[in-house]
C-alpha cells in the first residue's frame, strides 16, 4: 500500500524546512552539546588496575627502591593538602561533588591499604569494593587523553649581572593585577584576567617581547641572572627548577604568576615553518635548533607571549597545591576540570633508554599518581603532564612524552 503525502499549502513546508536547515547547517537554534569532561564508570567498565613500579623497578626512572614508599609519599602530600582545605570547599568529579572530609578519608583508606603491599588481584578487588572511578574523556572518541611530561631543570646563575650572566629571572611585578571576574558577574564563572593600570584603565599585561626588552625592570625584583636564554625559556615551560649559583649556593625557584597571555607553542611554530619534522619533534630537537640558529632565538621565543614570574623556596619542587612533587607520582592537569589532590591512575607510554641515554623503545605502563599541579599549556579534559623529577632520564622522558592514554580519578564510595 502506498502512502500519499498531500501538501495543501507552501506554508506547511516552512517548519520542516527550518528544522532540516538547522540539522544540516550551523543554525543557532540548536547549540552543540559538549560531551562531559569526566564521566562516572560502572564497575564493569573499570580499567585493569596495576602499577608497573610494584613489579618492574627501572633505575633510570629515579624512583625509590621501594615503589610503595614513593607512592605513599605522594599520597601523603595530597592528604596534607586536603586536611587544610576549608570545609565548604567542593572537589568536582564530573557531575558529582565531594567534601574535603570525603577526600581525606579516601586518601587515608588508600594509604592504609597500599602499606600492605597488595598483589594486583588484591588491588583490583579493593578498588571495586570501595571506590568510585571516573574517567577523564579527553578529545578522543574512545575516551583517550593526551600525555606530556615535565621535569626539574638545572640552570647556571649569578646574583650579579655580568657579561656572561645577563638574562634576568624575575619575581612577580608590583604593577601586575589579577581580577576575579566572578566578583562582577556569576556568568564569568571562575574566569580571571591579568593586567596593569594605564591611566584610569585596566589593560593587558606586557607580552614576552616587551618584558624581554626590560620594560618591567623597575617594577619587579631580579632573583638572579642566568647565562643562557634558552635554558631560561625552558624553565618557564617546566615551571620550577634549581639555579646553581656561582657562589656555590642553590636557588629553588617556582612558578608564582603568569602575565595573562595565552601560551603558544614554539614547537608548533617550528612544525608549521618546517624547521623540524613532526617525527623528530621534542624538547631536545627544539633546543638543538635554537642552539644551531642563534639568530632565530629571539624571534622564536617571542612567538610565545606568555611569561612566567617566579618565587623561591627553601625546598622544591612545589606544585600548584603548595606541596612537594614526587617524581613519577605527581601529575599536572587542568584545575578547571580535574579534582585537586585526587588519587589518579594513568595508562600511557614511557621511554626505555640504553646506557647512552638513547631511547630504544616505548613501553606501555599503568601507574597510580596524585593530581597535584597544573600548567599554562595543560588545558582541557584528558590532558595530563607527568612530573618525572630531575636527572637525565627525567629530561629525556619530559622532552619526548607526547602520547595518548587514559586518565582516571578515584574517590571512596559514599555509604548508602
Amino acid at each position: 500500500m502506498k502512502i500519499k503525502y498531500i501538501i495543501k499549502s507552501p506554508l506547511v513546508l516552512l517548519p520542516l524546512m527550518l528544522v532540516m536547515a538547522c540539522l544540516f547547517s550551523s543554525c543557532s537554534f540548536f547549540k552543540k552539546v559538549q560531551p562531559p569532561a569526566i564521566i562516572k564508570l560502572d564497575v564493569d567498565d573499570f580499567p585493569d588496575f596495576y602499577d608497573e613500579l610494584f613489579e618492574d623497578i627501572n633505575e633510570n626512572q629515579n624512583t625509590a627502591n621501594n615503589p610503595y614508599e614513593n607512592l605513599k609519599k605522594s599520597a601523603q602530600q595530597s592528604l596534607d593538602y586536603v586536611s587544610d582545605v576549608v570545609s565548604y570547599r567542593k572537589f568536582t568529579f564530573g557531575d558529582d561533588k565531594y567534601t574535603p572530609a570525603e577526600m581525606k578519608v579516601s586518601i587515608e583508606k588508600f594509604l592504609e591499604f597500599i602499606k600492605t603491599s597488595p598483589s594486583k588481584e588484591e588491588l583490583n578487588q579493593f578498588i571495586k569494593n570501595n571506590y568510585q572511578v571516573y574517567r577523564s574523556q579527553g578529545d578522543d572518541t574512545g575516551g583517550q587523553g593526551f600525555f606530556t611530561g615535565y621535569y626539574e631543570p638545572e640552570l647556571n646563575g649569578s646574583l650579579e649581572k655580568t657579561e656572561k650572566f645577563k638574562y634576568p629571572l624575575y619575581g612577580k611585578p608590583r604593577d601586575l593585577i589579577t581580577v576575579n571576574l566572578s566578583e562582577f558577574s556569576k556568568s564569568y564563572g571562575k574566569k580571571r584576567i591579568v593586567g596593569r593600570i594605564k591611566g584610569k584603565n585596566l589593560v593587558p599585561y606586557y607580552p614576552r617581547s616587551k618584558i624581554e626588552e626590560g620594560v618591567i625592570h623597575e617594577q619587579t625584583d631580579v632573583f638572579c641572572w642566568i647565562d643562557n636564554p634558552i635554558d631560561l625559556f625552558f624553565l618557564h615551560i617546566q615551571g620550577s627548577g634549581k639555579v646553581l649559583l656561582t657562589n656555590g649556593n642553590v636557588l629553588n625557584v617556582h612558578y608564582h604568576m603568569q602575565n595573562g597571555h595565552q601560551y603558544k607553542s614554539i614547537g608548533k611554530l617550528l612544525l608549521i615553518e618546517k624547521k623540524i619534522p613532526k617525527e623528530k619533534m621534542s624538547m631536545q630537537s627544539i633546543r638543538a635548533y635554537l642552539q644551531e640558529n642563534p639568530g632565530e632565538v629571539k624571534r622564536v621565543l617571542n612567538y610565545n607571549p606568555s611569561y612566567i614570574f617566579f618565587r623561591y623556596e627553601d625546598y622544591g619542587p612545589l606544585g600548584c597545591l603548595g606541596v612537594p612533587l614526587t617524581p613519577g607520582r605527581s601529575i599536572a592537569t587542568d584545575r578547571k576540570i580535574s579534582p585537586d589532590a585526587a588519587i589518579s591512575f594513568i595508562i600511557t607510554q614511557r621511554p626505555v633508554v640504553d646506557e647512552n641515554n638513547e631511547i630504544i623503545k616505548w613501553k606501555d605502563f599503568g601507574r597510580f599518581v596524585m593530581n597535584q599541579d597544573t600548567g599554562g599549556a595543560i588545558r582541557g579534559p584528558g590532558r595530563a603532564d607527568i612530573f618525572w623529577g630531575n636527572g637525565k632520564y627525567a629530561e629525556i622522558a619530559a622532552g619526548h612524552t607526547q602520547h595518548r592514554g587514559f586518565l582516571y580519578f578515584l574517590v571512596l564510595k559514599r555509604e548508602k
